[in-house]
């Protein structure tokens, strides 16, 4: 094992060849561009969608264009600055070039704190799955291995987290694809006993708006938080080859398909099956699968949403061990996390310190999960609610700032550029401080915006107050 060296400060969109990035180079494009594409595909889109349908009707699918708009340019501006300076912290190291140390100590601490409580979800919700399926084993056991064998994944050469989002992405991808050709088929009436369906359920129990446009900003504060997951794309860029060609190509290729796949699989949803027929909490894939024939449409829809909670749980895990590892690099986290192992025939290793460090947080995070939900672990939760939109605001103006240094200093280096810059960035800001406000004014979301906002403040406070003492033990003394 052998220590990291800190990275420079600069602007250069090119690592020193003196500090070379101490992470192994094992990712490869598929690697990437299957985690873009899958990284968001998830329960919340299996089973979550649910809920955004019982409140917008088919207008949900208005609902998902203005979500998925709001990530694509979210992840538009990541891109750019991730393909010019990429770095293992991403947009945590983005933030601090161009708003100051606070400003990324802040997001990657809180990105950090994001993924590991999140984990602890993914994990029990994995297993509550495979108990149904093995009553004889207990949550907890299920649990244990879960994060056991992920561990060991994320201990090992990263090619074999890479190889693990492949297939497992793959799997999610396929099962859309599969879900969009079956339902296309029913909509037309080319399955055995169905005939076309046309327009009914679109215009019809209240037309395509039945709950207003109200229903629409409802449906967009439950569905966007589903678009998450996209970001771990530009921080594992940084373990390929050719960083800034990689996550150009990854960004480009997921967000149109990510959008395709959300928007169009909720817009067979809801002209197959009226939208009165969904429910929160039920998957309306099963609804559908059902309603068209497929035997054991729930157990497969089981099996899918599995995966894709396992998928998650690895790809955060993934991410949290790369958040804290790059601010270590920065002096933002203990030293100690920068050991990285050898990796045979590379040139790089594993910040396994840093792996297990957010394993061992993702544990308790589970303990308390499986002991307190409904009180310590839901305070925990609620605090990481609102995490996500204040991670992308500060994505959003970091890229206000460094966009004009770029091009004044290191234009060669804009080969990702955002569109329409800066209006689309002010946009973006302007949309997510929209959808912080409509939350405040929700009775369920707001108690997820002040516990985030609580969070967020505390370590702002904290980054500014440790940034000063600093700057104060520096200073030289009068004599």
């Amino acid at each position: 094992m052998h220590d990291a060296p800190p990275p420079t400060s600069s602007l250069s969109p090119s690592p020193s060849p003196v500090q070379p990035e101490p992470l192994s180079h094992g990712l490869k494009q598929r690697h990437l561009t299957m985690l873009g594409l899958g990284g968001v595909i998830g329960a919340g889109l299996f089973v979550g969608s649910g809920a955004g349908i019982a409140v917008a009707g088919p207008a949900i699918v208005i609902s998902y264009l203005i979500a998925g708009a709001l990530a694509m340019l979210v992840m538009r501006m990541l891109g750019e600055m991730s393909s010019a300076m990429p770095a293992s912290g991403s947009f945590s190291v983005h933030a601090e070039r161009a708003l100051g140390r606070w400003a990324g100590f802040s997001v990657g601490w809180l990105y950090w704190f994001l993924l590991v409580v999140v984990l602890a979800v993914e994990a029990t919700a994995a297993a509550q799955i495979a108990h149904g399926w093995v009553p004889g084993i207990e949550p907890w056991a299920w649990v244990l291995l879960f994060m056991v064998v992920f561990t060991a994944a994320n201990l090992t050469a990263v090619k074999n987290f890479g190889e693990f989002e492949f297939w497992f992405a793959s799997l999610k991808v396929g099962a859309i694809v599969v879900f969009l050709v079956l339902g296309l088929l029913a909509v037309f009436g080319r399955l055995p006993d169905t005939g076309p369906v046309g327009m009914t359920n679109l215009t019809g129990q209240g037309g395509f708006l039945p709950n207003g446009w109200g229903g629409v900003v409802s449906g967009v504060l439950t569905v966007v938080f589903a678009f998450g997951g996209l970001e771990v794309v530009t921080i594992a860029a940084a373990e390929t080859d050719d960083p800034a060609r990689a996550v150009g190509r990854a960004v480009r290729s997921a967000v149109v398909r990510i959008l395709f796949f959300y928007v169009g699989s909720m817009l067979v949803i809801v002209t197959v099956l009226p939208w009165t027929a969904q429910q929160a909490g039920l998957s309306p894939y099963v609804k559908v699968l059902d309603a068209i024939g497929v035997p054991s449409a729930g157990q497969i829809m089981n099996i899918v949403v599995f995966v894709a909670l396992l998928s998650a749980l690895n790809a955060n895990l993934y991410g949290s061990s790369r958040m804290i590892f790059s601010l270590a690099e920065r002096g933002e986290a203990p030293r100690g996390l920068l050991k990285v192992s050898h990796t045979a025939g590379t040139e790089g290793g594993v910040p396994r310190r840093a792996v297990l460090a957010s394993v061992a947080f993702g544990f308790v995070s589970v303990l308390l999960n499986l002991l307190w939900p409904d009180t310590v672990f839901l305070y925990m939760l609620n605090s990481v609610g609102a995490v996500l939109l204040f991670v992308w605001a500060l994505i959003a103006a970091s890229q206000l700032r460094l966009r004009a240094r770029l091009e004044r200093e290191a234009p060669e280096a804009l080969t990702l550029r955002m569109w329409w810059f800066p209006y689309l960035t002010w946009v973006t800001l302007a949309g997510l401080l929209g959808v912080l406000l409509l939350m405040l004014t929700d009775e369920a979301a707001r108690p997820q915006v002040l516990w985030s906002a609580g969070a967020t403040a505390l370590v702002v406070l904290g980054a500014v107050g440790r940034q000063r003492r600093e700057r104060e033990g520096s200073a030289p003394t009068c004599r």
